[in-house]
C-alpha cells in the first residue's frame, strides 16, 4: 500500500472554461425559485436526446428572468467556484435572454458583469463572461449579438461563443460574427465536435479562427485534425459527464480524454452543465481521477490548459501557474 499522499484537488488551482451560466444554479435554490413562481422546474433523469436537454433548459428561464433570481444565481455560483478551488470562470452567457428584465441586451449585460464582478470580489474569482450565439437562429442575429460583444471587449466579456445542436448549423456560415469578435481582441469559443464528427470542429478551426473548441472530442476518430490540434495548442473544453448523459459516448470508460491527452491536445475539465448533469468541477476533476484514470501529471496539465488558453487577467494567470507548480511540487 503506498504511503503517498493524495493531493486535494480542491486545492489545485483551476479555471472553469465550459459553464453555461444558467445551469450553474444550485438545484435547491432553482426548486425555491420555481415553488415561488408557480413553475415547474423539475430536471428529468435522464435526456433522451440533445432537443429535451433544450427544452429543459429554456424551462428554467421562466424563473431567471426574475432580475432578484438572476442576481442570486451569479452570488451563489461565484461562492461555489470559490469552493472548488475555481480561480476563474468563464460563463457561457446569453444576454438576450433578459432584454425584457432589463430593457436591452446591453443593459442586461451591463448588469451581470457589475454583480459578478461584485461577487468575485467578495470570493476571490475572476469572471469573464463568453457570449454565447444561437446557432440555431439567423446569421444576421449572430452578427447582432457578436457586435455587442465586441463593444465589451475589455470590459467584462471575453469571449464569444457558439452553441446548441450543431448539426444542420454549420461553423462556417457564422464567420463574419467570429471575425468580429476576433478584431475586437474576444476569444473564439465554438461548440463543436459534441454531436457532430471531427470535420465541424475543424470548420470551426477554419472558418471561425477557434483559440478553444467546446467539447470537441469527436476530433480524437481523425488522427490528421488531433495532430492539428496538438501542433497549433488549441483548447478542448471537454466535459465528460454531459458528454456520457448526452450519447456522445457510449460508456464513461469510453470517454476519449486520456487518448487526446496521449496526442498531444490541450485539454481542459469542465461541468457543461451541473444543475441538469449532476456534478460541478470538482466532482469531474474526481472523476477524470478515479475512473479516467488521470495521473496528477495529466490532472494538473488540463488544470494549467484551463488558465493558460482562458480569458483571464495576466495577474491571474501568473498566481494560478505558480499555484498549480506548487500543487504537483
Amino acid at each position: 500500500m503506498s504511503d503517498t499522499p493524495v493531493r486535494d484537488l480542491t486545492a489545485l488551482p483551476k479555471a472553469h472554461l465550459h459553464i453555461h451560466h444558467e445551469a450553474a444554479i444550485r438545484a435547491t435554490t432553482l426548486a425555491e425559485m420555481g415553488a415561488a413562481e408557480g413553475v415547474d422546474v423539475s430536471v428529468p433523469e435522464e435526456f433522451d436526446d440533445f432537443s429535451a436537454f433544450s427544452q429543459t433548459y429554456r424551462g428554467m428561464l421562466q424563473v431567471l428572468s426574475i432580475k432578484e433570481n438572476l442576481f442570486r444565481l451569479i452570488d451563489e455560483s461565484i461562492e461555489d467556484c470559490a469552493r472548488e478551488g475555481i480561480v476563474y470562470a468563464e460563463f457561457g452567457a446569453s444576454p438576450h435572454f433578459y432584454v425584457d428584465t432589463f430593457g436591452s441586451t446591453e443593459l442586461a449585460l451591463d448588469a451581470m458583469i457589475a454583480r459578478a464582478r461584485e461577487a468575485g470580489e467578495r470570493w476571490g474569482v475572476e469572471v469573464g463572461y463568453m457570449v454565447t450565439v444561437d446557432r440555431t437562429e439567423s446569421v444576421e442575429t449572430a452578427t447582432a449579438y457578436a457586435k455587442i460583444a465586441a463593444a465589451y471587449a475589455g470590459r467584462g466579456v471575453v469571449s464569444l461563443g457558439l452553441a446548441n445542436d450543431e448539426r444542420g448549423h454549420p461553423a462556417e456560415q457564422f464567420h463574419e460574427a467570429f471575425a468580429i469578435a476576433k478584431e475586437a481582441g474576444l476569444l473564439s469559443t465554438p461548440h463543436a465536435g459534441e454531436l457532430a464528427g471531427p470535420e465541424q470542429v475543424e470548420k470551426a478551426v477554419d472558418a471561425l479562427q477557434a483559440d478553444r473548441i467546446l467539447h470537441g472530442v469527436t476530433a480524437i476518430e481523425s488522427d490528421a485534425l488531433t495532430a492539428r490540434l496538438a501542433a497549433e495548442g488549441i483548447c478542448l473544453d471537454v466535459c465528460p459527464t454531459s458528454n456520457l448523459l448526452l450519447g456522445v459516448i457510449p460508456e464513461i470508460d469510453a470517454h476519449p480524454l486520456k487518448q487526446l491527452l496521449d496526442a498531444g491536445v490541450r485539454c481542459s475539465i469542465n461541468a457543461d452543465d451541473p444543475v441538469l448533469f449532476g456534478p460541478g468541477l470538482l466532482s469531474e476533476y474526481e472523476l477524470c481521477r478515479s475512473v479516467l484514470r488521470l495521473t496528477d501529471e495529466e490532472i494538473a496539465a488540463c488544470a494549467l490548459s484551463s488558465i493558460e488558453c482562458s480569458g483571464a487577467s495576466d495577474a491571474v494567470k501568473q498566481k494560478a501557474v505558480a499555484g498549480i507548480a506548487a500543487w504537483l511540487a
